[in-house]
């Protein structure tokens, strides 16, 4: 039986990465699924391998406040109704002037913060606006970071972002609260090294994968891909989730568990 069957769900920054593997899964498990993601070629790609059958892809900032919105509209237009968001859009500040405190710059600040924490909130904000209006439950799925918790200092020191995800922990926790009277479930997700967009500079630097491979020792010790994270996403996207609200599942490899030796024996 199809784990998703008859669910309509949104996906902000779901044309790449973590979101679009998501979307493959869940429209496989029989879900139907509006992509959001700023960069066109990307969602109309994404639309057509899919289907319009099953997905429609949306162009859009998700740090503008009317993105979620519409996406959640175009949802309830083309296929009747919307019972799930899973923000999955954010990034590194690192070019834009993230990094160690003392190198931050104000517009590292501001960016940093809008892209990873701002956005989430609104788009958090317009699925319970929508699901209340609906008098129904549903779920939100945010994404959050181990760097949150769980530091890296010589490696992946930006502190803008850690503090955005980190946010992302105690805002979720927060609304799981107040909304759980209305039936509307809110997680976290909090992934280690992936192998995305964000990470092409982690993945291109030996030093980095020698550490990675006792840092996230799973697997063989390697980094993370975005199927490995499919099955988590499913879960409390379906109605498996029923009775959880206001949970971080840390899908890592490991990380969260183990020292990380580097090279220098450090």
């Amino acid at each position: 039986m199809a784990r998703l069957k008859g669910k309509r769900i949104v996906i902000v920054g779901g044309t790449t990465g973590l979101g679009y593997s998501a979307a493959e899964c869940f429209v496989g498990e029989g879900a139907r699924v509006i992509l959001v993601g700023r960069n066109e070629a990307n969602s109309s790609k994404a639309e057509a391998t899919l289907g319009r059958e099953v997905s429609r892809a949306l162009v859009g900032d998700a740090r503008e406040g009317k993105t979620a919105e519409q996406a959640i509209a175009l949802c309830q237009d083309a296929f009747g109704g919307f019972e799930g968001l899973y923000h999955v859009a954010g990034g590194s500040g690192r070019k834009m002037g993230d990094g160690p405190l003392h190198e931050v710059t104000d517009e590292g600040i501001e960016a940093t913060l809008s892209l990873n924490l701002s956005s989430m909130i609104l788009s958090n904000r317009a699925a319970v606006q929508a699901l209340m209006k609906a008098e129904q439950g549903g779920s939100i799925l945010n994404m959050a970071s181990t760097l949150g918790h769980f530091p890296s200092p010589q490696f992946f020191s930006t502190h803008v972002y850690a503090a955005a995800k980190s946010a992302v922990y105690g805002f979720t926790r927060s609304i799981a609260a107040y909304y759980a009277s209305y039936d509307i479930r809110i997680n976290t997700l909090a992934p280690g090294l992936v192998e995305t967009p964000m990470a092409q500079r982690a993945a291109g630097d030996e030093t980095i994968l020698e550490f990675i491979k006792t840092k996230q020792p799973l697997d063989g010790g390697r980094i993370g891909s975005p199927v490995d994270f499919d099955g988590a996403a499913l879960y409390f996207m379906s109605d498996e989730s029923r009775f959880t609200t206001g949970q971080t599942l840390f899908v890592d490899g490991g990380w969260t568990v183990s020292e990380g030796q580097t090279p220098t024996g450090l």
